[in-house]
């Protein structure tokens, strides 16, 4: 082979890498849009309608067909212009260089420790909270509009932050790494419909900031001393505190460590099935 060959070779496999990145990054924002989810099927019927007319030499329904997919693709941003515009931000705030450093296991077992014990003391009396995890796409946005703690975690501060009386409970904590860094912020109220009518404003509000970004937002209810986490638009609602622990150990996992686990699984189901 020559280089231009090789070259040649590279470029296309260049090319062809970066088209699946893109269907797979759109792939995942869909798969928690009902809405757009209906509209890509939409167009996948279209395009099937369409080379069966080419086929069947349909020339009026080919027409029509070719004016809707020529034209199609401006309407779908005129319709989807929120959808896009969030999109675009998560990119934007997407972090290739983290400013915060991994954090180690016995860092995130204390982390995971001090939250939990917070948890299990609100709950117990009361008290509403709503505690986010940052992790890959930054939150700084919110941090610079909300009180800067930058403060060791533990679970006596994020109590003492949450107590009726203190002038910033009423709002959410920011984790990055292992620090708090912020607290009686303001997250966006997802607008979802489908919500449950009896959850308050801390659960819409973590379902929000989990529309957003890829961060753990986790509540207390006050009225009732439930533990609920929300993650990528999915509230996991009515949990134990068992469950609360085990799903922050798990999503706190670096993706390194998640693959590895991974890795094991499928090895130790092919060592079981190789017994058998």
């Amino acid at each position: 082979m020559t280089l231009n060959s090789i070259l040649s070779t590279f470029k296309n496999l260049i090319d062809v890498s970066i088209v699946w990145i893109l269907i797979y990054a759109v792939l995942k924002n869909l798969k928690n849009n009902v809405k757009m989810i209906m509209i890509f099927k939409g167009i996948l019927i279209l395009i099937i309608i369409k080379l069966l007319s080419d086929y069947l030499n349909l020339k009026t329904v080919g027409l029509i067909l070719e004016y809707t997919l020529t034209w199609g693709p401006l309407a779908l941003i005129i319709i989807f212009q929120p959808e896009i515009r969030n999109a675009l931000e998560q990119l934007g705030k997407k972090q290739i260089i983290t400013r915060h450093r991994s954090l180690t296991l016995d860092e995130r077992e204390k982390v995971v420790y001090e939250i939990i014990n917070a948890v299990d003391y609100l709950r117990k009396a009361r008290i509403g909270g709503l505690i986010v995890i940052e992790r890959e796409i930054s939150l700084n946005d919110y941090v610079e509009k909300s009180k800067k703690l930058y403060a060791d975690i533990s679970a006596e501060l994020l109590i003492s932050i949450f107590f009726p009386r203190n002038p910033l409970h009423d709002g959410g904590v920011i984790i990055q790494g292992n620090r708090i860094t912020s607290a009686g912020t303001i997250f966006p109220i997802s607008l979802n419909s489908k919500i449950n009518k009896k959850l308050g404003t801390r659960h819409r509000a973590a379902l929000g900031i989990s529309e957003e970004s890829d961060c753990i937002a986790l509540v207390v209810s006050e009225e009732t001393g439930k533990i609920s986490i929300a993650i990528n638009g999915i509230l996991n609602y009515n949990l134990s505190l068992d469950d609360a622990r085990m799903i922050l150990i798990e999503e706190l996992k670096p993706k390194k460590e998640l693959l590895l686990d991974d890795e094991l699984e499928e090895e130790s189901e092919s060592d079981s099935n190789e017994e058998k």
